[in-house]
């Protein structure tokens, strides 16, 4: 008899497995064992009826491919076990959930975005915005005011009744607020036909029909998102302190100081000072010439640019030099990719296709004035000697391990041979030593007496701890008291928006947005519970969303008509917080 895919649910991962109808609850035990590191007789898996016994025949499940099986239970030797013991919640079985409740269960597929006609680009930015908590988070409370068309006693107040959208047609962020609230209650594509009213309602161009007279013409995925973050910055007003600001200027608007300053040395003679002046900005601009290979080298170009304006000193037009430098971080950075140019003789955008790769972490410290960069480098220099730290205690222990694992071989009986991974393990060990000398002495140290888990577990949670606080002190006060900003000057890829094709008035744009990470008991963080995250990430096509994998995100740098990065968002790594430090 053939075998049935089913998924298996545990502690928010799904696990893959292939269930043999001839064979019994037990051996299906031991297929998650090897999966889960959870023995057998801690598992609890649940079944119609009940809880699934090892003598229990699994053809008795009549399992249909794709069913899902909920597992509980942790592996004897994790932290805080008290055993299985009954579960706080009721146990609510898949199929019993509302469309609602399946929709917010941990590690359920979000859902899609029906295409209605050429909005792709609608689609890809929203499910990218979408990846913002905090956005969300302060959608929620967004109330419209009386004076903007929708206000107390109006449609906007139709939306308790699941009607919100006949309201928010007036108002572009009320719409968006109520979108994300169903999109959030199913897994199945939606049709964002409410907030696409309003956004042609605030954004005429939005419904420019096609030139062969059949239905709308495609739009810039770019244009669609500077025009959604200015509706918002307008109008998604969040208290601040005792004041109240902008959520956009909190948490993704950043400032940016410039000198501009002629080229010509008449000028300079003559007296002319260079202007300085501060702006604020919403995205970063990734210049492509044929001299870019890298996102880097691309917002440095387009930090500096020359203009050609009239000198007073002159008394004619001279080439100026604009050279800018960001004063302040924002949470969230959005780079833009300045692909599409309007090219004269066809009249429309063309693409450049040149290949332009980006970082999954990136250092924006080079982009930054003088006195920021004061701020952020002491933190950023910290964070990479934490992380180094940590690689190699993990390296060590492995070797002491290895080294620990080969004496009880030899105290058992002699020259019990390694495994061939051991053998593997330790040659990649060794041969990792000898290219590190600087830390052998540290690790031959740490062989001399072996530690168990528990005790090497302790050891390293004090030392991360310890870690934590000598970072928490480096924070800039000034930094410290702003949410909303970056203090490090690392940013972590979290959303990405692509285009397919060679024109912006053609082709498809689809998202990427990384899998926000599942929560896990832990009693030794503040709440007793943390983010774990697999590295995945959602692709958001319209309606259909697929999990991939993070090496997917390194094939999208462009180089031709395929799926090429157009806009990055990121977020600023997190830094250990006051409750975290004071543990």
């Amino acid at each position: 008899m053939a075998t049935i895919p089913v998924i298996v649910k545990h502690q928010g991962k799904r696990h893959e497995v292939d269930l043999d109808p001839t064979s019994n609850g037990e051996t299906f035990k031991y297929q998650l064992y090897s999966l889960t590191g959870v023995e057998p007789d801690r598992q609890k898996i649940l079944v119609k009826g009940g809880q699934l016994k090892d003598d229990t025949p699994l053809s008795a499940l009549n399992a249909k491919p794709g069913q899902t099986f909920m597992m509980m239970g942790t592996p004897s030797g994790a932290q805080g076990d008290g055993g299985l013991g009954r579960p706080k919640d009721v146990i609510k079985f898949l199929e019993d959930m509302t469309e609602a409740e399946a929709a917010r269960a941990e590690g359920a597929t979000p859902a899609g975005l029906q295409n209605l006609g050429n909005t792709c680009y609608l689609n890809a930015t929203l499910q990218t915005l979408k990846g913002m908590p905090e956005l969300q988070e302060e959608l929620l409370k967004y109330n419209p005011s009386a004076g903007a068309g929708t206000g107390s006693g109006g449609l906007s107040d139709l939306s308790s009744f699941g009607l919100g959208g006949l309201g928010a047609s007036m108002d572009l962020t009320a719409s968006l607020r109520d979108l994300y609230k169903q999109m959030s209650e199913t897994q199945e594509g939606f049709p964002p036909l409410m907030f696409l009213n309003a956004l042609r309602n605030a954004f005429p161009q939005f419904a420019q029909k096609a030139k062969n007279g059949h239905g709308y013409a495609q739009q810039d995925a770019e244009e669609a998102w500077s025009q959604i973050i200015s509706q918002l910055r307008n109008r998604l007003v969040i208290k601040d302190g005792e004041g109240d600001i902008s959520f956009i200027d909190k948490y993704l608007a950043g400032q940016i100081e410039s000198v501009l300053e002629c080229d010509e040395a008449a000028a300079k003679e003559a007296g002319e000072e260079p202007v300085k002046t501060s702006d604020s900005f919403l995205k970063l601009d990734c210049h492509i010439n044929k001299d870019i290979n890298h996102l880097r080298d691309g917002i440095l170009a387009g930090l500096e640019e020359q203009i050609e304006k009239n000198s007073p000193t002159l008394g004619r037009n001279a080439i100026y030099t604009k050279r800018s430098r960001v004063s302040r971080l924002p949470k969230y950075l959005t780079v833009h990719f300045v692909r599409f140019f309007w090219k004269r003789d066809t009249q429309k955008k063309a693409k450049i296709m040149r290949k332009v790769t980006f970082p999954a972490e990136l250092d924006a410290v080079e982009f930054c004035t003088e006195e920021l960069r004061k701020q952020l480098i002491p933190v950023r220099d910290k964070i990479r000697e934490i992380r180094k730290d940590e690689e190699d205690v993990v390296r060590a222990r492995k070797r002491q391990k290895i080294a620990h694992q080969r004496e009880e071989a030899i105290k058992a009986g002699g020259d019990a041979p390694a495994e061939p991974l051991q053998k593997k393990a330790a040659a990649e060990e060794q041969k990792e030593a000898e290219q590190k000398p600087e830390s052998k002495d540290v690790d031959t140290g740490m062989t001399d007496v072996f530690k168990s888990d528990e005790e090497f577990e302790a050891e390293r949670t004090a030392s991360i701890l310890k870690a934590k606080k000598e970072l928490f002190e480096l924070i800039d006060p000034k930094l410290a008291t702003d949410e909303g900003t970056n203090r490090s000057g690392l940013y972590e890829l979290r959303g990405v928006i692509t285009h397919q094709g060679a024109s912006a008035d053609s082709g498809h744009y689809t998202a990427y947005v990384k899998k926000q990470g599942r929560l896990i008991d832990d009693p030794k963080t503040p709440g007793g519970k943390r983010r774990e995250e697999d590295g995945k990430w959602w692709w958001f096509n319209d309606e259909k969303v697929t999990e991939v994998e993070a090496d997917k995100i390194e094939t999208l740098s462009g180089g031709g008509e395929s799926h090429s990065a157009l806009i990055l968002l990121y977020r600023a790594i997190d830094l250990p917080t006051a409750e975290e430090v004071q543990q």
